[in-house]
């Protein structure tokens, strides 16, 4: 019942957004990192093992680290689902037909963009001073680097979009800071 009055960020644990991150309300402060995936389908047998072993090497040396594979693309299976239906109550063929065609155009579009991932490497920060904390950011995000990943930072927009992609809510406009935060501004007038 307590549940109904909380926000989506409450619900999941978010504090508020923090210099480096997200605080958390019980685990400190999240910290992300951008991988960029390499296309391991393209690479030769000795450089896809040279690729383990550094990420070996990366998670011995950082073994706090924790890594976050989501779809970087839209999933399509509501969709498909929903066509699926109205194919089945329709009774004229050649719509049935052209319904079964948008399945299948939906279909090739995910198994093209299923290669589209996005990783994220999470540190958590706990009771370190802000130069502590700092420091240690540089030294992890260089240990990623060393080891021929190419990484940045996640800024609070990155962030945000991220965590809408996990949540199932494809946004490519800008992500409110707070639930409602658009409508507030589009019909509250200040003075």
């Amino acid at each position: 019942m307590a549940n109904k009055k909380m926000s989506t960020a409450e619900l999941v644990g978010i504090s508020h957004f923090s210099r480096n991150g997200l605080m958390t309300q019980r685990y400190g402060e999240v910290v992300y990192f951008i991988v960029q995936p390499t296309n391991i389908s393209v690479l030769s047998e000795t450089s896809i093992a040279i690729k383990i072993n550094h990420l070996m090497q990366l998670l011995s040396q950082q073994p706090d680290i924790e890594i976050i594979c989501s779809d970087a693309r839209e999933n399509f299976e509501f969709n498909k689902l929903s066509l699926a239906r109205k194919a089945e109550k329709e009774d004229n063929l050649k719509v049935q037909l052209l319904l079964r065609r948008d399945m299948k155009f939906l279909d090739d579009i995910q198994l093209q963009m299923s290669t589209a991932r996005e990783f994220m490497f999470a540190y958590r920060l706990t009771h370190e001073s802000e130069d502590g904390a700092l420091a240690t950011l540089n030294r992890i995000e260089k240990h990623i680097s060393d080891q021929g990943f190419e990484v940045k930072r996640a800024n609070k927009e990155d962030i945000k979009r991220f965590l809408s992609r996990y949540f199932g809510h494809m946004v490519e406009d800008s992500i409110d800071d707070v639930d409602g935060e658009k409508m507030i501004k589009k019909w509250i007038i200040l003075d």
